[in-house]
């Protein structure tokens, strides 16, 4: 339990030093009152204006009353939308849900089996054909394999539609996009993880007794070969969740990730810190369920820790 609450502490920190940074970079890109005003506005125009946003409050004000509104849950009004920011974030997120977690289920589904199998079959053709789609993945950046999937299944093809969220056909292509480095990331993890475990000696010891690779990946290689992978699959969920603006943007698919380079390009300061903030909670939140998840699988991690303390 004490390193439970070490651990929750540790996260209530990293995320008030997250909105503390990221409040303050906001404030030294600029005036936003410049951007919503017209070209012939007066300086008592924009004066009124600031006073409205409160934006003429000393920042260090400014600073406690975002503070308070992130203790109440209370995260302000949209300067450019002129809605209550927690509602239109609440209105994004689901999309946002739903292509991450596509992403994530072709990130497991494809990444370990393929670890698996290029560790398993090692200098044999299958690791020949199955590490070159790896490097490819890993190599290649979210921009580039989204145009490209959208000129070959939607301009060529016509397959799938290249933008949008009306249908369940229109989050494959996005999540297939996302999901490329997450695959090859997973699968090079999990390839070198069973890669170490087949060196070890009960392995050749279960082998010379004749035990079938199937049953060794059961009951053994899988259990002690999961720390790291599982350590990559939380990172790359985080990433998932927050790390969707190129993705977003290029197939328009109405997420938090496409409403961040909005408001960022608004200077929509209020709707820039939900966001940051939302996506830094739930990126420390995931790290911080994956660590638990550490002690559950292996207590000798846990104990350890509680040893050297």
């Amino acid at each position: 339990m004490l390193y439970v609450g070490q651990r929750i502490v540790q996260a209530l920190v990293s995320i008030f030093g997250v909105a503390t940074i990221i409040f303050f970079i906001l404030r030294l890109t600029g005036d936003p009152v410049l951007l919503m005003v017209p070209q012939n506005a007066t300086a008592e125009d924009i004066a009124v204006l600031r006073h409205a946003l409160g934006l003429d409050q000393p920042v260090g004000l400014q600073y406690l009353q975002f503070l308070k509104q992130i203790f109440t849950a209370d995260l302000g009004y949209s300067y450019i939308q002129n809605m209550p920011v927690l509602d239109i974030v609440m209105e994004r997120i689901p999309y946002t849900i739903d292509l991450a977690i596509f992403a994530l289920i072709l990130t497991v589904i494809i990444g370990v089996p393929l670890g698996m199998i290029t560790a398993i079959y090692k200098g044999t053709w299958i690791e020949k054909i199955c590490m070159p789609f790896i490097l490819v993945g890993q190599s290649m950046p979210a921009f580039w394999t989204g145009i490209l999937l959208i000129m070959l299944f939607a301009v060529q093809l016509k397959w799938l539609p290249s933008s949008g969220a009306e249908n369940l056909q229109s989050l494959i292509l996005p999540a297939i996009t996302l999901a490329s480095l997450s695959i090859a990331t997973v699968a090079r993890m999990t390839r070198s993880s069973m890669l170490e475990q087949l060196g070890q000696d009960y392995v050749r010891t279960a082998r010379s007794k004749g035990v079938g690779i199937p049953r060794m990946l059961y009951r053994h290689l899988l259990r002690n070969a999961s720390i790291p992978i599982i350590t990559v699959i939380g990172l790359e969920c985080a990433n998932l969740l927050g790390g969707s603006v190129i993705t977003e943007t290029i197939f328009a698919w109405p997420g938090l990730g496409q409403l961040t380079i909005q408001a960022i390009a608004a200077r929509d300061f209020p709707l820039v810190q939900a966001v940051v903030v939302l996506g830094a909670a739930v990126y420390i939140f995931i790290n911080l369920i994956t660590d638990l998840i550490y002690g559950w699988i292996d207590p000798r991690i846990k104990l350890g820790r509680e040893t050297s303390q």
